[in-house]
């Protein structure tokens, strides 16, 4: 999203013309963004990214765009740049560019969808992809493998995915005006279904959804392929692909099924990093310690710290 850097409040949006209820797709803020917005499209078109479309989110001031797939560590390198530029461009309009998971609570918040594809380099071939996929999503057996190793890890990745306090936030079934959030809530792949944590959209393709613009892209992608390569490695099967959509089930029905809940807060996903033996062969174990240590610190200062919402509800419960 992107807001007004001058006037209070804080997070007043750039566009102040009426909004709909369910402002996605909504033509008429997306035109008014559009002085910073055109200027950031047009930067990213001269470094050759092949932007194929931009559109207004269902938060205020949120922008999504989409750019052409490219290698894992160049598209890291790309996103560093992206949150960079952003910034730059939109100060130069009075206005700041936030990468806050979720800024305001009862919006939809701020994904970093990570999507993921394998090739061939001799053929550039998509090895991710085969028409004779049995469950009909143009999915070949290497991609299933692959899928089955991030899902194996899922809680682990979910800590360098989703970094922040805040991100948890953003991860529950309803918390925006217009209804469903759409954020994954557990540990299952499927087809084109946004109750997914790994979405299949497209043959040849796996979407991490739970992933937000807060996160480190290198962290992420190493932790990805690790996971997605010992998939392979140890040729493990995920099971069969989820069409339901898993916010229309009662945790009884999910615990039949055994779907698993990703972490609901940073301290859940930082444990759940500690203890996964391919995050500390990934990061390396001084890395690795170092890291799962600022991360207990982060969440420890967070839970010493009296809210406003605490001192609302509670101040005076007994007065």
């Amino acid at each position: 999203p992107c807001y007004d850097a001058g006037a209070p409040p804080r997070m007043r949006p750039v566009s102040e013309l009426p909004n709909l209820i369910r402002p996605a797709y909504d033509s008429v803020r997306l035109l008014d963004n559009m002085a910073w917005l055109d200027e950031l499209v047009d930067a990213m078109q001269e470094l050759n990214w092949g932007v194929y479309s931009f559109d207004h989110e269902d938060g205020l001031g949120q922008v999504e765009i989409d750019f052409n797939f490219c290698e894992a560590g160049e598209m890291a390198d790309r996103f560093v740049l992206l949150r960079t530029m952003a910034n730059a461009i939109a100060r130069k309009h009075g206005s700041y560019a936030t990468w806050m998971p979720k800024p305001v609570s009862d919006r939809t918040g701020s994904g970093a969808h990570l999507n993921v594809s394998m090739h061939d380099f001799a053929t550039e071939a998509n090895v991710f992809k085969d028409p004779a996929d049995p469950h009909g999503l143009g999915m070949s057996e290497l991609a299933y493998q692959f899928c089955a190793g991030v899902l194996a890890h899922l809680p682990a990745i979910t800590a360098v995915a989703c970094p922040t306090v805040n991100s948890y936030k953003r991860l529950v079934k309803q918390g925006s005006m217009s209804g469903f959030t759409w954020a994954p809530l557990y540990v299952v792949h499927g087809d084109n279904n946004r109750t997914n944590a790994i979405r299949i959209p497209a043959p040849g393709r796996l979407e991490l959804r739970l992933a937000d613009p807060s996160y480190n892209p290198y962290l992420v992608c190493a932790m990805i392929l690790a996971a997605g390569l010992r998939g392979i490695e140890n040729r493990l099967d995920p099971g069969p692909p989820n069409s339901l959509n898993l916010y229309a089930l009662t945790q009884a029905q999910l615990d039949e099924k055994g779907i698993k809940n990703l972490p609901r807060t940073l301290g859940e996903a930082v444990e759940a990093f500690a203890q996964d033996d391919l995050a500390r062969a990934t990061f390396g174990p001084t890395m690795h310690d170092a890291w799962v240590e600022f991360k207990r610190n982060e969440w420890l200062d967070y839970l010493n710290h009296v809210s406003d919402w605490e001192k609302d509800r509670y101040l005076h419960m007994f007065v």
